[in-house]
């Protein structure tokens, strides 16, 4: 009987502790549109990013901002209405029009996703193992019953579950939430992806618990070499953890940079809001907590020039032209006319 190989440090692991990892993934002009009536809902309006192997990118922006939209496009995802254009390559694959036969051959092996409700996910009726297991039996055929078993426990003490044994006859309602989240995290792994996707994945636990399944995927991201795909609202979050953060807004990505640089030299007026939204302690108790003024635009009748533009209190007459991505240094984009730091080119 063959057995599973286990999922240690891979090519890719390595790749990614050289000075130039390779690329794993490369999407260039990505655009998503949904029809609703005779007004063309534009979620993804031509993003482009490179993922390297080992290496963790944050996708930051408001609910609606199409954040989530943009990465299940990848996995063929989205519903029949979607019309998906530009690229996507996988090592060098692409993934924008394949037909559904190949893109099961994608997801799980190539790219997995971990989403944000883990009760929601999991299957009330069966045990943790028996999903786990099938995960593995999917994705690898030649393995037996007994030993994919085998590697699921293997996989649960992989993703820091206690008493694995015990919890793989589990069902969901007995675990807690990071506990369950820790499962689809398990499951997510069996395929060996080169890309693991995290949509929302801590939003709905408490921060203790999130702060231990981030430092998870951080661990597992470095010992596997998996590049991973952070999806989420919360910037502190990206500051935390990420290597790179995009930001996006109405469909566009606004600013992006490597972490460090980004919180930096912050130059789009939308991150400094971002910022600016985030609670601090030094706040005084009682005090309003900071939003940012307006609404996401409507995505089936963008307003002319910056979206960001009927929010923005630096905005001008030069606005109602759209702003294109420039570098204020070497690997740090932003599309704004008035940018928030002198020292943007």
């Amino acid at each position: 009987m063959r057995t599973l190989p286990e999922p240690t440090v891979t090519d890719a692991a390595t790749d990614a502790a050289t000075a130039d990892p390779r690329t794993v993934l490369s999407v260039d002009n990505l655009r998503v549109t949904f029809t609703r009536g005779a007004r063309p809902v534009h979620a993804v309006n031509g993003i482009s990013y490179e993922l390297k192997a080992g290496r963790m990118l944050a996708i930051i922006g408001e609910s609606g901002s199409g954040k989530s939209v943009s990465v299940r496009a990848l996995m063929g995802l989205l519903p029949p209405s979607a019309q998906i254009s530009g690229s996507a390559r996988l090592d060098g694959r692409e993934l924008v029009g394949l037909d559904e036969k190949s893109l099961r051959g994608v997801r799980g092996e190539d790219i997995s996703v971990v989403f944000q409700d883990p009760a929601r996910s999991l299957n009330p009726t069966m045990s943790v193992g028996h999903q786990i297991t099938e995960a593995i039996q999917t994705h690898h055929r030649e393995i037996g019953k007994k030993a994919a078993a085998e590697r699921a426990i293997e996989l649960l003490k992989m993703v820091r579950l206690p008493a694995a044994e015990r919890r793989f006859h589990e069902y969901p309602h007995q675990l807690s939430g990071g506990m369950r989240q820790r499962v689809m995290i398990a499951i997510a792994l069996a395929g060996n992806p080169k890309v693991l996707i995290a949509d929302e994945a801590t939003t709905a636990l408490d921060v203790t618990t999130q702060a231990q399944i981030m430092e998870l995927l951080v661990d597992l991201q470095e010992r596997l070499g998996t590049a991973v795909i952070l999806i989420s609202h919360d910037l502190g979050l990206a500051a935390s953890y990420a290597d790179e953060v995009h930001v996006m807004y109405a469909g566009r990505i606004v600013e992006q940079a490597d972490t460090d640089v980004l919180f930096r030299n912050v130059q789009m007026p939308y991150t400094k809001a971002l910022l600016g939204a985030i609670p601090q302690l030094s706040t005084p108790p009682h005090s309003l907590l900071p939003v940012i003024g307006g609404h996401p635009p409507d995505l089936s009748a963008l307003p002319v020039g910056c979206s960001f533009r009927p929010r923005c209190p630096r905005a001008t007459e030069q606005c109602e032209e759209r702003p294109e991505l420039v570098e204020a240094e070497p690997g740090h984009r932003y599309a704004c006319w008035h940018p928030h730091l002198e020292g943007a080119k």
